[in-house]
């Protein structure tokens, strides 16, 4: 039985109760995230008795009469609570009383994603969308450039987040992106973990060389409601299409030929081989197409979160800041992170240029990061690694990613830090 919804059947039977949930993932458009839930049970339902000649059953009629009446006031309200509960945040406007805070970022959890996806842009440069249920924009730009700590009214708000945008089919352009709910209570502290999937589908095509032979006129498109894309005979990449169907079409000779069609779900890659029938060249019936299934990645979920989650082995799996500072004593792993500061003091630090000191810097788990209890210390031993990281030589690097290689201290200028970095990567 599902957790939010009126259930109604033949026998009108219902019954509320209540669940409080204060913050749920949106999935396919589903919601239901305010302060309590409605549940509906069957139970049964009191039927008014018409018949007023026999007084047994006029003296039953008076006597569930007001039992009607509450049930039909129950339905009534179950209605009129659910609706708010069940409707997406846009229907749920910030409370006019007190505020809460709202702390969005990357979730450690996620797994580390399948593949590599070429062309996929650092978390700092996905677009954050955040609302109130009354459609007011909180915030919208870079995830990098946005606060750790917003305050806001209390309220329902949507959180999106989005790899980039994506509204016709393209080449090389996986989508990926998360949408939550979240409900920030009058004074308290809500946490919004992203963990972003692909959104959006895939088609790889391999065409043979005797197509070309066979249909010299003729070219391959691969087609959706949103648009066209043309296959060219040496195409490796990958197109992707908002998820829906997507045909393959022979074109040529002012006529189109719709060759398959398949309806693509999100996070799905479909590899097609196309060819020519060996007994039928040179018409259209002798095209062959061949699905091949090792390649139908349905089962494949692409995560992104966290930056990392495999306890530092290599710069690949580094650990996120988040990570770094709960894991003090360990020694040779790398961190990765954005430099956002130096100048370190145990009371202050700098956030920009001009900067006096080479033997420190700062990195955070997004470039906008100005609080120094969200940052992660680093000494910079004197050598290689200080001649290349210094601020006062470099103060370029300043929101740059860094990989360091180094160990976690509990406490170096008054946070936790590394030291003895032996090796990096700035990209």
């Amino acid at each position: 039985m599902p957790k939010s919804g009126l259930l109604i059947d033949k026998k009108r039977t219902f019954h509320i109760k209540t669940e409080k949930i204060p913050y749920k993932k949106k999935k396919n458009n589903t919601s239901g995230y305010g302060g309590f839930l409605l549940t509906c049970i069957l139970l049964p339902q009191v039927r008014d008795v018409a018949d007023t000649k026999n007084e047994e059953k006029d003296m039953r009629r008076k006597k569930c009469a007001p039992l009607v009446v509450l049930c039909r006031m129950a339905v009534m309200a179950a209605i009129s609570v659910m609706i708010p509960a069940v409707s997406s945040c846009e229907r749920s406007s910030p409370d006019s009383g007190g505020s809460g805070v709202l702390k969005v970022r990357f979730s450690e959890s996620g797994r580390e994603m399948t593949r590599s996806i070429p062309g996929l842009p650092d978390t700092n440069d996905f677009i954050l969308n955040i609302t109130s249920g009354d459609g007011t924009v909180v915030y919208a730009g870079k995830y990098g450039a946005s606060p750790e700590t917003i305050t806001v009214p209390a309220g329902s708000y949507d959180v999106s987040v989005r790899s980039s945008e994506f509204i016709r089919p393209a080449f090389s352009a996986p989508l990926f992106g998360d949408d939550l709910c979240v409900v920030v209570p009058e004074g308290g502290t809500v946490k919004a973990g992203l963990e972003c999937v692909q959104l959006n589908a895939g088609v790889k095509v391999s065409i043979s060389p005797d197509f070309l032979d066979a249909y010299p006129q003729h070219v391959l498109l691969l087609r959706s409601v949103d648009g066209s894309l043309v296959c060219g005979y040496s195409e490796k990449r990958i197109a992707y299409f908002n998820p829906g169907n997507v045909s393959l079409v022979l074109s040529g000779n002012g006529e189109d030929r719709e060759l398959m069609s398949r309806r693509l779900e999100p996070q799905q890659v479909l590899s097609l081989k196309v060819r020519v029938a060996a007994s039928a060249a040179g018409t259209s019936d002798g095209i062959a197409i061949n699905i091949d299934t090792t390649r139908l990645w349905i089962d494949d979920e692409f995560v992104i979160g966290g930056d990392g989650g495999s306890g530092g082995a290599d710069a690949e799996n580094a650990m996120s800041v988040y990570e770094a500072r709960e894991s003090a004593g360990q020694k040779d792993v790398w961190v990765t992170g954005y430099i956002v500061g130096g100048d370190l003091t145990r009371n202050s630090m700098s956030f920009s240029a001009p900067f006096e000191s080479e033997t420190n810097l700062v990195i955070a788990a997004r470039s906008s990061v100005s609080d120094k209890a969200s940052c992660l210390s680093v000494e910079l031993p004197s050598g290689t690694v200080r001649d290349a990281l210094n601020l006062r030589a470099h103060p370029g690097h300043i929101g740059r990613r860094i990989y360091l290689y180094g160990d976690i201290v509990e406490s170096y200028f008054g946070i936790a830090g590394i030291k003895g970095v032996s090796d990096f990567i700035l990209e």
